[in-house]
C-alpha cells in the first residue's frame, strides 16, 4: 500500500528529526521566547525581506485561522473567503464557533477575484440597513488553493488594493505556501506576499514539520496584545521550543524551499503518469496537489492499493479524486503507481 492520500501523512524531515534529538536536552524558556524561535522568526524576516514584520508560531492550520481572523475582527464583522475556501468547508465551523460569520464569494478554480470583493464591499455600503448586518471586516484567501491553483501577482495586488480602499487587512492562509513558491508557474516570491497581504502564515505541517505555522504580521495590521488572543485560544504551546526548533531548521540552507521543490517535481512526474494512462484531470494543477476524475469502478479498485483523497462526486458514475506529494515522495512510489495503473 501506497500513499498520495495528502502531504501530512508521513512524519517529518530527517534534518527535522535531528535537531529535535539535537536538542532534547536542552532547558529552554517557554511559550516562544526561547533562542530557536527567536532565530527562526530572524530567519523568517530575512526571507520575506520585511524586517519590521511580528512573526508567531502556532500548532495547525485550523487553530491559525481561528486565531488570525477572530483577533483581528471586531465583534460585529466577518470575514470574506471564496466559497471553496478551507475555513468555508473543512474547519468545522471553527470560525463562526469564535461568533464571526464567514461571508462566503463565488470562486473560479478556488480563487477569488478581485471585482467579486470590490462589488460586494460596494453593495454593503450601498445597502441603507447595513448597520443591521454583519460588516465584511477582512478578506481570507489560500496560496495555493484548495484546488491546488495559484493567484499570480496581478491578482493578489488586485485584491489587496481593494482591501485597502476599504482598510480591511487582507488574510494569507499558506497552509501549502512552500508548493506555491517553488512552482513553475508562479510569479510570486515570498517577499511579493509580504508586500502585499498584511498577515499570512508560512505552512509547516504540511511542507515537511511534524506540526507547525509561522504566522506573519508585515505592518501595523497585528492586533494588540496578539499572545494573548492565542493563549485565550488554547494556542499557545508551552513548550514553543518544538515549533522554533523546526522553523529554524526549515529555514536554515533553503530547506524549505528545497522540500517544496521536491513535491513539486514528484508532482509533475506525477502528471505524466496519469496522462500516458488516459485519465482524465478535473484541472490543471501548478502545483504539489493533483486532481483526476475516476469512473467509481476503477476507484474502488485502486483503494485497494493506493491511498488518495475523496474530493467530490463528479457525476453518478465518476469522482474527482486528490493524489498530493510532500517530502517523503519517490521515484519508487510513482513507479509502483504505475504498475498499478
Amino acid at each position: 500500500m501506497i500513499s498520495f492520500e495528502s502531504d501530512y501523512t508521513t512524519g517529518a524531515h530527517p534534518k527535522i528529526l535531528q535537531r529535535l534529538a539535537e536538542t532534547n536536552r536542552e532547558a529552554m524558556p517557554g511559550y516562544g521566547s526561547d533562542p530557536y524561535c527567536k532565530s527562526a522568526a530572524e530567519k523568517i524576516r530575512a526571507a520575506c525581506e520585511c524586517p519590521e514584520a511580528q512573526v508567531f508560531f502556532l500548532a495547525g492550520g485550523t487553530q491559525t485561522n481561528a486565531v488570525v481572523i477572530s483577533s483581528l475582527l471586531q465583534e460585529y464583522e466577518g470575514v470574506i473567503a471564496a466559497k471553496t475556501g478551507h475555513i468555508s468547508l473543512h474547519e468545522a465551523g471553527a470560525i463562526e464557533n469564535t461568533g464571526h460569520k464567514v461571508i462566503e464569494l463565488p470562486q473560479a478554480e478556488g480563487k477569488l477575484e478581485a471585482s467579486s470583493v470590490k462589488n460586494l464591499l460596494e453593495q454593503f455600503y450601498q445597502d441603507e440597513n447595513h448597520e443591521h448586518m454583519v460588516f465584511p471586516g477582512m478578506v481570507y484567501l489560500s496560496h495555493p488553493t484548495e484546488y491546488g491553483t495559484l493567484y499570480t501577482k496581478k491578482e493578489l495586488t488586485a485584491i489587496s488594493e481593494v482591501c485597502r480602499q476599504y482598510q480591511i487587512p487582507l488574510f494569507m492562509d499558506g497552509a501549502r505556501l512552500g508548493y506555491g513558491l517553488m512552482s513553475k508557474s508562479t510569479d510570486l516570491t515570498l517577499a511579493d506576499i509580504a508586500r502585499i497581504c498584511d498577515v499570512f502564515y508560512i505552512g509547516g505541517t504540511k511542507v515537511g514539520a511534524l506540526c507547525g505555522e509561522a504566522v506573519v504580521f508585515t505592518n501595523t495590521s497585528m492586533p494588540k496584545h496578539f499572545l494573548n488572543h492565542v493563549k485565550r485560544h488554547g494556542a499557545l504551546l508551552a513548550k514553543g521550543r518544538l515549533l522554533g526548533i523546526q522553523f529554524d531548521t526549515l529555514f536554515t540552507e533553503g530547506l524549505y524551499f528545497e522540500i517544496s521543490r521536491h513535491a513539486i517535481e514528484m508532482a509533475e512526474q506525477l502528471k505524466k503518469l496519469f496522462k500516458e494512462k488516459g485519465y482524465r484531470f478535473y484541472l490543471e494543477s501548478p502545483t504539489n496537489q493533483q486532481f483526476f476524475i475516476l469512473e467509481n469502478e476503477k476507484l474502488e479498485l485502486l483503494k485497494e492499493k493506493v491511498r488518495f483523497g475523496f474530493w467530490e462526486k463528479y457525476d453518478e458514475k465518476n469522482t474527482v479524486v486528490r493524489f498530493a506529494t510532500s517530502w517523503s515522495t519517490t521515484m519508487e512510489d510513482l513507479q509502483y503507481l504505475r504498475e498499478i495503473l
